[in-house]
């Protein structure tokens, strides 16, 4: 069945786009010309990566990456029939190599070098003590990372409240805050972000761009969690108590040999973001400048330099295992193969098939609706990955970052703030909400499911989000 399929591909796009079949004089992808059957392998993957954990788990975990490669390879192997392998080639490696590697690696540096820092010792769960513990690592998000700030302090939070009768909804405002909201102020924060960044956006123009919309998120996110968490902890004060099963121990933080690598990579970060030495290197035809080379090269040296001071103590008691961080990286190299044909095509804006997703975000007058973009960009990131759905809307209202950050500001920011925030709609919409899930229910926390997690959301987020989008993006 594999080889009928291999073999039928080919064929398959000669008899679909004859008019491309020996089209390779111009590498460019011909994204006026490519119809929407070109979306189908990354809207395939991205509904595998929704649907595969919770229909077929027991395949997916075996089988995701080899699920990757083959929908990876459905849209590479068209390509390279239709527009010729120098086309196709060109653009593949152009994405991998300028994009996906630097993505991956700062990913990679912030889960190692974070799963060495230890919160030991045990903390009461007041309300006062959770919204502190909230409002810290919603603030520590933006600089190491939702995924670094949710592994740090999901294990100290979860002991902080493993005594309580309700202790579901810190968990879930925790994924609310610390997994998503949190961390919009940075590239560094979340994976979208990031994106950007490599497409040219300014490192710190999230801060100055997105500060207010994430006082008044987060802000009023975590006032409701104060509200509920103090109405639920007076009722359990007329509850039986329950012996607290974590030991009083000092508060000690472990590993801090660890802080200054974090350190190191924001300033590899910054100094590839003003060291512009005009020095690149062709690979494979595809350009590579010498200050994100050598960023890369930094920022790979500290997360192996973490392995090499952490104690393996400190690890293990943070539950660190290699395959979260392996299963990131298998899913957005098929991500950033299969999206290639989809950006060729909103490069060409109202002449390509996505035409109808362009008008849908752009007013009468021409201009971009950023509430259009805010809401979209957030709704498919709720149920999608959104390091993805940010590259689509990113392309979709023009790509060019000088443009986006200037002329069309408001417009990035909401297309950054839809990403980022809403995330936190469902459990599958970021990489660290599954995790924390998982980590929650493997303690013995009674987490909702899938459905329930998004009443909450549905109660707490979406009214937060329709007040936040009509006051900044209306």
């Amino acid at each position: 069945m594999a080889r009928t399929l291999a073999a039928g591909l080919p064929a398959l796009a000669v008899l679909l786009f004859p008019q491309f079949a020996f089209a390779a004089a111009d590498h460019e992808l011909p994204g006026a010309a490519m119809s929407l059957w070109w979306v189908l392998p990354f809207a395939g993957l991205l509904l595998s990566i929704a649907t595969g954990p919770l229909l077929f788990h027991h395949v997916w975990e075996h089988h995701y990456g080899k699920i990757a490669a083959g929908w990876a390879a459905l849209a590479v192997v068209p390509l390279a029939i239709a527009f010729g392998i120098p086309s196709a080639m060109e653009a593949v490696l152009h994405t991998l190599l300028t994009e996906y590697m630097s993505f991956i690696i700062l990913l990679f540096a912030l889960y190692t070098i974070s799963g060495g820092i230890l919160l030991a010792g045990n903390i009461h769960g007041t309300p006062l003590v959770n919204a502190g513990l909230l409002l810290a690592g919603a603030l520590l998000a933006s600089v190491i990372g939702t995924t670094g700030a949710s592994m740090i302090l999901i294990r100290p939070i979860l002991r902080a409240n493993d005594n309580r009768p309700f202790n579901a909804h810190v968990v879930i405002f925790f994924i609310f805050l610390v997994s998503n909201i949190g961390g919009s102020l940075t590239p560094l924060g979340d994976p979208p972000l990031f994106v950007g960044f490599l497409r040219g956006v300014d490192f710190f123009w999230t801060t100055a761009n997105l500060w207010r919309e994430t006082l008044f998120t987060g802000g009023l996110v975590l006032l409701v969690f104060l509200a509920i968490d103090t109405m639920l902890h007076r009722r359990e004060a007329g509850m039986p108590k329950i012996k607290d099963p974590t030991p009083d121990k000092t508060v000690r933080l472990r590993g801090v040999a660890n802080l200054p690598l974090l350190a190191g990579v924001i300033g590899a970060i910054l100094l590839s973001a003003t060291w512009k030495p005009g020095v690149s290197f062709s690979i494979f035809g595809v350009g590579l400048e010498l200050q994100n080379l050598a960023r890369d090269a930094v920022i790979l040296a500290l997360a192996f330099a973490s392995l090499a001071v952490s104690r393996k103590s400190h690890r293990e008691a943070n539950g660190f295992t290699w395959g979260p961080i392996a299963e990131v990286a298998k899913l957005f190299a098929g991500i950033f193969i299969a999206i290639v044909p989809v950006i060729a095509i909103l490069r060409a804006g109202h002449d390509g098939a996505l035409a109808p997703l362009v008008a849908l975000v752009t007013s009468d007058s021409g201009q971009p609706n950023d509430l259009a973009y805010f809401w979209l960009t957030g709704a498919l990131s709720s149920f999608l990955d959104n390091a993805p759905t940010y590259l689509v809307f990113f392309e979709l209202a023009g790509g060019g970052p000088q443009r986006l950050m200037g002329e069309f500001a408001t417009t990035l920011a909401a297309i950054s703030a839809g990403a980022v925030f809403m995330g936190a709609n469902t459990y599958i919409g970021n990489a660290p909400n599954f995790m924390v899930y998982a980590i929650a229910r493997h303690r013995g926390v009674k987490m909702p499911g899938f459905f329930g997690y998004m009443a909450w959301s549905g109660t707490v987020l979406i009214p937060t989000f329709l007040i936040a989008g009509f006051l900044f993006f209306g």
